[in-house]
């Protein structure tokens, strides 16, 4: 296995602020990394150097890139936070291609020593195809969310005519009750309301945060991984078991009736495939590649995350 050791190797974060950008950073620091955040807004962490830069005006500090080896580009603007007009789908697809757009444009302009960009990507390149087992090979699908996992995968590869080393990392539904989907789905149950989505049949490619994390610092450090993998645990659970699992971790009851499908599509409309696709994603090719995950069981993962 070729791996690289840290060395005051020197990794560059796009979204460095988020969930998994803070955790991502303070496990590269204890490696004995060096880390730089690009940020709209100066950093707190004085271990961290943060580089300023405006998406939307296409200005970046060039100075981003000096001696830096990989950049893990992990900007994007939240897919759920505002309702998909056509303005939000616009931003919510430039937030991934013209931030990477960027970065290229200065490896481009000046020396460096940049050979890697991992870069996140989402399960939902898939979206929604009922019992389909999907690998990496399946074709996208034709919605927004797949639109946008296209334009987002394909900015990233540029990078390829610049001999970098690319690895993309579709992800699935992050499971963290500090922030993203597990919140939202736990605070029924623990008001006692605990009820499956539409269906309840559609699958759900989760995956434990700490897995999450070890997949980007196994990105970083197995220089031979190039390409794109699903970054989903092995075992996909539907909507109806990943409730009643949840409701089992909080001893609280899971009600036999389900919140119907209409329900979803008159709040949030074309939004509402977040709630009812059904993506069943292998991880078959990262275990092959050698990674094992910690936690590859749903049970496992919701005792560590509630403890």
């Amino acid at each position: 296995m070729s791996r690289q050791p840290a060395n005051n190797k020197h990794i560059l974060i796009t979204g460095g602020s988020g969930l998994i950008g803070k955790a991502l950073t303070s496990a590269l620091l204890e490696r004995g990394y060096r880390v730089s955040h690009l940020s709209r807004k100066p950093g707190k962490d004085p271990q961290v150097k943060t580089y300023l830069w405006n998406i939307g005006k296409g200005e970046i500090d060039e100075h981003c890139i000096d001696e830096v080896d990989t950049v893990l580009h992990l900007a994007g603007t939240g897919i759920a936070d505002k309702k998909w007009t056509a303005k939000r789908k616009q931003e919510i697809i430039e937030s991934r291609t013209r931030s990477i757009e960027l970065i290229y444009r200065v490896i481009k302009s000046k020396p460096n020593k940049v050979s890697a960009v991992i870069s996140a990507s989402a399960t939902g390149y898939y979206s929604d195809r009922g019992d389909e087992l999907l690998t990496e090979d399946s074709p996208p699908n034709t919605d927004f969310m797949a639109q946008c996992c296209v334009a987002w995968e394909q900015a990233v590869d540029e990078g390829k005519a610049l001999s970098l080393r690319i690895v993309k990392f579709r992800t699935g539904v992050v499971l963290d009750k500090k922030g993203g989907a597990l919140p939202q789905m736990s605070l029924p149950v623990k008001l006692g309301i605990g009820l499956a989505f539409g269906k309840g049949k559609q699958w759900i490619p989760w995956i434990h945060w700490q897995d999450v994390v070890a997949l980007y610092l196994y990105g970083i450090e197995n220089i031979h991984l190039s390409g794109v993998y699903n970054m989903v645990a092995p075992n996909p659970v539907t909507n109806k078991q990943l409730m009643k699992a949840i409701a089992k971790q909080l001893f609280r009851p899971l009600w036999p009736i389900k919140v119907p499908s209409f329900v979803f599509k008159l709040l949030l409309g074309e939004m509402s495939i977040i709630i009812l696709g059904s993506t069943k994603a292998s991880a078959q090719k990262i275990e092959k590649e050698g990674y094992v995950f910690k936690y590859p069981e749903l049970a496992g993962a919701l005792k560590e995350i509630y403890g």
